[in-house]
């Protein structure tokens, strides 16, 4: 009997820790983005005949009958079945796994690879795999620093000052191909020009492109000669060498690896009425699904059949079925989860999205807060979050913005920590920069606003921002 108990308890244990294939499909359906989910959810149309579209026309089966959908399905079976034994799931995704397709990398992938082997800091890593993504599909970046410092503070929560933002733009200006990142064709020429060997040749067009740039846009050759007082012909052979360089670095190299721009789009839509915060799934793209009525109904033909076929024919029209209600469920389930995470994430920073998205008002939220709202574990509120963006009526926001520490004051009110980087940032740019404020000095500042955290803490923080210690600061 007391072995019987323990080999009870043991099985209880197992199956509480194991998820089953539902649950599991559940979860890695809540990890999609929207145009994740809009590829999942037509790839399972394709894979299973037995999933619909709900718009789909029930007359349009490419005018076959039951019975030759059936035989044609069949195809997947093995047809050494003998009926009894258990049919496995068939999938068409391992048809396509069998054929070798090129394992190239994207554009974007191979600048991040380079990114990869350069030694920044967090916040440094953060700005040049922001900057990678705002590239165009010539290479170029078209968004000036300003904006990339404001996008930066927005979709991720850095607070990166141009400085910071230049370093790390150089480094990428350093990558292959030679131009890539430039912010105009200006650069991006001279770049290209830097790249080569130092002779009279190359120092020559580096002055035309640096100099003239305007003449030689506007193809005024002879002018370009006249300003510098050389001869024409020497003047022509220099213009031919920039002309052979490539105006889209970019371009170029897509076309060997494809490009792979970084283009959000946002899972949930939010807007503002008056008093009131409502969200919305962004899921117009996404169909919405049923079971196949000539499945269910060639299953009720099939499941009273007496011959191992027949029989083998319902298991398998069965296991086609099953598949298909469980993917609608899951897909169900997903939508259901996000809202109903999105709506407390939305409640909790009201006051944020009736600002209009003032800092100010956006107030420290955890996982687990979100989590005791819902109902759900920390790990699904963690599954919503990542990778996911929201569109407000004036911008967009990564869903990991609105997750921060909390800061205490000493009234007993609580800030988001966001609120803090932003005192230390106005801090550090309107000190004296002979005389750069310390840790120590910006803790005492801090206090002195109702702010009574460590030196250690403020440091951290420092770091975050990417600002250096003060004796790099000093000019």
């Amino acid at each position: 009997m007391g072995k019987h108990t323990t080999y009870t308890q043991t099985q209880e244990q197992a199956l509480t820790q194991t998820l089953s294939p539902q649950q599991l499909l559940a979860v890695q359906l809540l990890e999609l983005t929207t145009v994740e989910i809009e590829d999942r959810v037509r790839s399972e149309i394709m894979d299973n005949p037995a999933l619909e579209p709900l718009e789909h026309d029930e007359d349009a089966d490419s005018g076959k009958s039951g019975e030759e959908l059936l035989e044609a399905l069949s195809m997947d079976r093995d047809d050494d079945y003998s009926g009894n034994e258990e049919i496995q799931p068939v999938s068409g995704s391992s048809y396509w796994n069998d054929i070798p397709i090129g394992d190239t990398l994207s554009f974007g992938d191979t600048l991040m690879e380079q990114l990869g082997e350069c030694a920044l800091t967090p916040v440094e890593r953060t700005v040049g795999e922001y900057i990678i993504g705002s590239l165009d599909e010539d290479g170029l970046l078209r968004k000036s620093l300003q904006e990339i410092e404001d996008e930066l503070l927005v979709y991720n929560g850095v607070d990166a000052g141009e400085d910071i933002i230049l370093s790390v733009l150089s480094k990428i200006q350093s990558f292959e191909p030679a131009g890539i990142a430039a912010r105009d064709l200006q650069e991006c020429l001279l770049l290209q020009l830097a790249r080569m060997d130092s002779d009279k040749d190359v120092a020559l067009s580096k002055e035309i492109v640096s100099n003239h740039y305007d003449d030689f846009a506007g193809k005024r050759w002879d002018q370009i000669a006249d300003k510098i007082g050389i001869g024409k012909e020497e003047c022509r052979e220099a213009i031919a060498d920039i002309i052979r360089l490539n105006p889209r670095p970019g371009a170029s190299l897509s076309e060997n690896v494809g490009f792979s721009r970084q283009q959000i789009v946002p899972d949930f839509l939010l807007d503002v009425n008056d008093d009131a915060v409502s969200v919305s799934l962004n899921n117009a793209h996404v169909p919405s699904l049923k079971v196949s009525d000539s499945y269910m109904q060639m299953l009720e033909e099939h499941a009273s059949g007496n011959n191992g076929e027949q029989k083998a024919a319902a298991l398998f029209l069965k296991q086609k079925i099953e598949s298909a209600k469980g993917f609608i469920t899951a897909v169900q389930q997903r939508e259901q989860t996000m809202l109903s995470a999105m709506r407390a994430i939305a409640s909790r920073q009201k006051e944020f999205f009736l600002s209009g998205g003032d800092e100010a008002f956006l107030k420290p939220m955890i996982l687990e807060d979100i989590a005791k709202m819902t109902g759900y574990d920390i790990s699904t509120i963690s599954r919503v979050s990542n990778s996911k963006y929201l569109q407000a009526p004036w911008g967009i926001y990564q869903l990991k913005y609105f997750f921060s520490d909390g800061v205490v004051k000493d009234d007993g009110s609580e800030q988001s920590v966001y609120e803090l980087f932003r005192i230390l940032r106005e801090l550090v740019d309107n000190e004296d920069k002979a005389t750069p404020l310390t840790d120590q000095s910006l803790q005492e500042e801090l206090a002195s606003m109702g702010y009574s955290i460590a030196r250690r803490t403020v440091a951290k923080y420092r770091e975050q921002l990417g600002i250096p210690v003060a004796r790099l600061r000093k000019e």
